[in-house]
């Protein structure tokens, strides 16, 4: 009987790695912090980490905080997640408030536009193959479909995000 089992163990462990993850639940997010420079999205309630999205994706120049529009960083700073875009192209998108008074008078001083439309979404609607790899959004914070998917549910207007370097 023993051996019967043994037999058909790494059929059983095949089957187990082809099926989908299952899908993040998580309790209401009272506040989210974006480690830029570890690649993580910290999810917080009541006071506790109760969670760590890794393995985030970035505008294409990663390093330093969004400036202007176009810059394709993004940003650094205390912002709060003000609505979101079920219609997304993106899968689902939760925008994030920049830019602030803040951003838009360090842009204005030398002349330019801070940007805006930062958003926390999931990959490209038209992308069949998991993620896009590397960096590669305009400044927003990009995760897996499933992971935007879980946010959608928890995360409400006026939820405090932090974005550090």
């Amino acid at each position: 009987m023993m051996r019967g089992v043994l037999r058909f163990a790494p059929l059983l462990l095949l089957l187990g790695a082809t099926e989908a993850p299952r899908p993040l639940k998580l309790p209401d997010i009272d506040m989210i912090r974006v480690r830029k420079a570890a690649r993580i999205m910290e999810l917080w309630s009541g006071g506790r980490l109760v969670d760590v999205i890794e393995h985030i994706q970035l505008g294409d120049e990663p390093v330093g905080p969004k400036r202007f529009e176009g810059d394709e960083r993004t940003p650094e700073g205390r912002y709060v997640i003000d609505w979101g875009n079920p219609a997304s192209a993106y899968h689902l998108s939760l925008h994030i408030s920049y830019p602030n008074a803040d951003d838009r008078a360090f842009a204005a001083g030398r002349g330019r536009s801070a940007g805006g439309m930062i958003m926390i979404h999931g990959q490209p609607n038209d992308w069949a193959a998991g993620r896009v790899p590397g960096d590669w959004t305009d400044g927003c914070i990009a995760v897996s479909d499933e992971e935007i998917e879980a946010l959608w549910e928890v995360v409400a207007d006026g939820t405090p995000i932090e974005i550090e370097p």
